[in-house]
């Protein structure tokens, strides 16, 4: 990190003048990027010579100084070819930050060529449509309602809450950040990783060499961005890295994690995670490291989370904040009558928050028992109210700290780093709202709001749907068969067809996202489609063609043995049953190609799931065959 360098124009400190004074102090900057998320979560990125910034700055917060072209961002059916045109909104409500080049140094000033990156919002034919304005609009029309349920309300078991002093309402929000780093050359096996793993080799050990350099040089340059880095450490994935014999550090191959502060502006926290993922590339990249931000990077080991925190509080009219989901004796109770609320409304609604949260085959291929990855939709709020514990087995789980009643919070386990935040954290916060106003209207309070949350299956319920069940306190891995998860909290999808199918199926539970007006029901057919278009061609374009690269590479091995033979012979028939069409059949990827070109996503679902699972089966069957040839 170079202290000559500015990294950071906090919100609120400077007007006008103050930040055009700023930047003429630091020449170094040269241009401007205006940083709008479309609808997949991308954001953009373009060079805008700062002194066109400087000479035009209010158009730039008035949507007069830039346009993009519809096409070039994810707005399906919005921003059409014929109709393309979005205009961008300079947002002055959150921190800005300056990407540095470092290939590129300014031959004046001997520092790197920067380039001050400002959040905006994007506007088609009038209209707000990207992913920071849907979260935006989300929170004020949750913190509008709540404003109005709760001012001078009498809510049963929350009778000393001071709601008539009630000023605003406050948005706690936060993420984590895993990720996998490796040398370039590095090509580790899925085996050896998968032995690392069970042998707990690298679940916080110590970093070494350019790993550790990075990851120090990452927590630095994030806190100059005012991220406040509460730790970074390794995860469970990776292997130990060689040493040559320069002492040098070769073959890493290791995952990581980020934590930071989380921010009482929840456009504030989706920023930062985005800004930790480009600082983090960037710093690891000019350590010789490649970084991967995949949710399963490489099949059969661990994948990466991006774990999302969310809360709220009161803002009265002293000042004073007080945590609305923790109870007023955390001895007593797991929750307020709001905070049950709110976890019932997250769950109740999950179907549709689902496809806003796991929209990629790659989110898909991480949520698999057995690596601490959400499958099925439940919560966890702790043996006893008194003795909080962590059940790292469910979708979300209340985080609680008895001494501490405003870290109170929930954790979802499910998003991974390339889920858009932006829409995740507006979902979450709109279905929650849905589930607090049951609670309110219902009369119930603490103890019968905890009971319905925590029912059989086959129970009857006020706001839960009676055949399932919502809360368990054991591993939902270990603890259940597949059947018997299946059966009381619910089949979960197992592709982005089945997600998005489950969702259509529920338009109740669409209608507590789009009431708001915030996410309309244009935009969420417009974020179907686009999931559903990458879906379709990322399987026929990469990975059909990668699962037919890797049967190809299942060669004959020369040997005299009966059993290698046989063992062969099984190989050949699965070769050809993923991959070689026949006289009398064709292959499992043919028809897989096939059905979706023809659009039968019901078959073409069912199919990438069975091509998975074979083609999985057929590379542990090979690894047997050839590990047995000792010639």
């Amino acid at each position: 990190m170079n202290k000559n360098l500015l990294y950071c124009i906090p919100a609120g400190q400077y007007g006008k003048e103050g930040v055009l004074s700023l930047l003429a102090q630091h020449p170094e900057i040269r241009f401007v990027s205006l940083v709008g998320i479309d609808l997949a979560g991308n954001d953009t990125d373009e060079r805008i010579p700062i002194e066109i910034f400087m000479k035009d700055y209010e158009d730039f917060f008035a949507g007069k100084a830039v346009q993009t072209d519809g096409s070039s961002v994810v707005f399906m059916n919005i921003a059409t070819l014929n109709d393309a045109r979005v205009d961008m909104v300079a947002d002055s409500t959150v921190n800005w930050y300056v990407d540095y080049n470092d290939d590129n140094v300014d031959e004046e000033t001997g520092l790197p060529i920067g380039t001050l990156r400002i959040p905006s919002f994007l506007i088609h034919n009038g209209k707000y449509i990207d992913s920071r304005s849907i979260l935006k609009q989300s929170c004020e029309y949750v913190a509008d309602r709540l404003r109005k349920l709760l001012v001078g309300a009498q809510v049963k078991g929350m009778e000393n809450f001071p709601f008539s002093e009630i000023q605003d309402i406050v948005f706690t929000t936060g993420t984590e950040l895993e990720f996998w780093v490796k040398t370039p050359s590095e090509k580790e096996t899925v085996q050896h990783l998968s032995i690392s793993q069970r042998l707990q080799e690298q679940y916080w050990q110590r970093m070494r060499g350019n790993v550790r350099t990075a990851m120090e040089q990452a927590i630095e340059e994030l806190d100059a961005r005012g991220m406040h880095v509460e730790m970074g450490h390794k995860e469970v994935g990776g292997i130990k890295p060689k040493i040559d014999d320069d002492g040098h550090i070769f073959d890493v191959c290791e995952q990581l994690e980020l934590d930071w502060l989380f921010s009482t502006n929840p456009l504030q926290a989706a920023d930062n995670e985005l800004e930790a993922r480009i600082v983090v590339r960037e710093v690891f990249r000019r350590n010789g490291l490649d970084v991967s931000f995949r949710a399963k990077p490489i099949i059969g080991v661990a994948g990466s989370g991006e774990h999302t925190h969310v809360g709220f509080a009161a803002l009265l009219k002293n000042g004073k904040t007080i945590n609305l989901l923790a109870p007023e004796d955390m001895q007593a109770d797991f929750l307020s009558t709001i905070g049950y609320g709110f976890i019932m409304g997250i769950l109740n609604n999950y179907e549709a928050t689902n496809p806003f949260v796991s929209s990629t085959t790659d989110a898909f291929n991480r949520l698999k028992p057995g690596f601490e990855a959400p499958v099925c939709i439940v919560t966890s709020l702790g043996h006893k109210p008194e003795l909080p514990s962590r059940n790292r087995s469910i979708l979300i789980g209340l985080i609680r700290d008895i001494g501490n009643p405003k870290a109170t919070r929930f954790e979802l386990r499910a998003p991974n780093p390339f889920t858009n935040t932006y829409l995740c954290v507006s979902c979450l916060y709109l279905t929650a709202l849905d589930g607090i106003e049951y609670a309110l209207a219902s009369g119930k309070g603490p103890e019968e709001l905890l009971a319905e949350l925590s029912k059989k299956a086959g129970e009857e319920a006020g706001y839960l749907d009676k055949n399932r069940e919502y809360r368990c306190e054991d591993n939902v891995f270990e603890d259940y068969t597949q059947e018997e998860r299946d059966a009381v909290f619910g089949k979960p999808p197992a592709t982005v067809w089945d997600n998005v199918k489950i969702m259509k199926a529920n338009p109740d539970k669409v209608a507590a996202l789009t009431k708001s007006g915030a996410i309309s029901e244009q935009i969420v057919d417009s974020f179907v489609a686009s999931i559903l278009y990458r879906w379709k061609n990322e399987l026929i374009d990469r990975i059909i063609p990668g699962t037919e690269l890797a049967v190809r590479g299942y060669k004959k091995l020369d040997n005299d043995d009966k059993i290698d033979e046989k063992r062969w012979k099984s190989i050949k028939a699965k070769r050809i049953e993923l991959a070689k069409d026949t006289e009398d059949e064709k292959c499992l990827c043919t028809r897989l190609k096939e059905a979706l070109e023809a659009n039968d996503f019901d078959t073409a679902s069912t199919l990438q799931v069975e091509m998975a699972k074979k083609a999985e089966a057929l590379e542990k069957e090979y690894r047997v065959y050839a590990l047995n040839i000792l010639d």
